[in-house]
């Protein structure tokens, strides 16, 4: 097509093969589209278009991805509320005609498995390593390996006992992301493999990370969720493991600084002090951190 469309809050540039959208910055505008920037969405990745009438003397252009085509979106999974939709253009009533004649040069790009599901993802998620803070502990993800550190003022002592967590690509099976601006949202890594994955509280699950007031917004939690799961759809395990060790054993893959060492024994001493670690219990988790020296 080769031609531009501007809206409210993004630009779309037509090329041949997909479409290009410039989400633009400004106060107003969503805080998730100022954080993917740009996306390039191949029409391929297209189920439909549609065209509407919005609110206050605007249109609304809608493109509408197949389920399976971008990370996002299945990270998502329907909670977004309108106005973050990434794929809806909003323009001026008097651009209606354009807008409709945009959709129908859409329509006909569609590609020809347009009704079906994708069976991979056609649409890039953000790239990492992304990072962001949730009410109990810092969630990172460096492409490789999802990293759990908790906070001390939130994580339940479930997750103290299990110290912080490392989870490699090759042993999830999917991510679960419940947005931050429901009631107990939180994200959660499925672990491949599980007995019952996603089961229980998520606060009391070393797998999860949950949301609160002012941690895990969307525009920082759910770009992580879909770039773990795009991730995750890539990898190929190199087997498939019949028993997985509890995840409680894998905390801290990695040699980490004795300076943080030493915090979390003290940590620990207080936890049984307090009666909430048994004597077994806290020589068994000492000797965990020691070794990791």
């Amino acid at each position: 097509m080769g031609d531009v469309l501007a809206g409210f809050h993004a630009v779309w540039e037509f090329d041949t093969d997909s479409v290009l959208i410039r989400f633009e910055r400004g106060i107003r505008r969503p805080k998730l589209f100022q954080a993917l920037g740009e996306r390039r969405i191949p029409y391929e990745a297209l189920s439909s278009v549609e065209l509407s009438e919005g609110r206050r003397g605007t249109v609304v252009l809608h493109a509408v991805p197949r389920p399976g085509a971008d990370p996002l979106m299945e990270a998502a999974n329907g909670q977004l509320k309108e106005e973050a939709d990434p794929y809806r253009l909003v323009l001026p009533a008097e651009r209606e005609t354009l807008a409709d004649f945009y959709a129908d040069e859409l329509r006909t790009a569609l590609g020809p498995d347009a009704k079906e599901p994708a069976e991979r993802h056609l649409v890039t998620a953000p790239e990492p390593p992304l990072h962001f803070k949730a009410y109990d502990g810092k969630a990172s993800f460096d492409g490789r390996s999802v990293a759990f550190r908790w906070f001390w003022t939130g994580a339940s002592s479930a997750k103290w006992k299990c110290g912080d967590q490392t989870f490699p690509v090759g042993e999830l099976a999917g991510v679960e992301w419940r947005s931050p601006e429901v009631f107990n949202g939180y994200l959660r890594l499925l672990e491949r493999g599980a007995a019952e994955p996603g089961k229980g509280e998520a606060d009391q699950d070393p797998a999860a990370v949950v949301f609160g007031l002012g941690y895990g917004p969307v525009h920082e939690s759910l770009p992580f969720a879909a770039a773990v799961l795009q991730a995750v759809r890539a990898a190929e395990p190199e087997q498939e493991s019949a028993e997985r060790e509890p995840v409680c054993r894998r905390a801290g893959d990695a040699r980490r600084d004795p300076a943080d060492i030493a915090d979390r024994i003290r940590h620990l001493g207080e936890l049984h002090d307090a009666g909430l670690l048994t004597d077994d219990e806290f020589s068994t988790k000492k000797a965990e951190l020691l070794a990791e020296l």
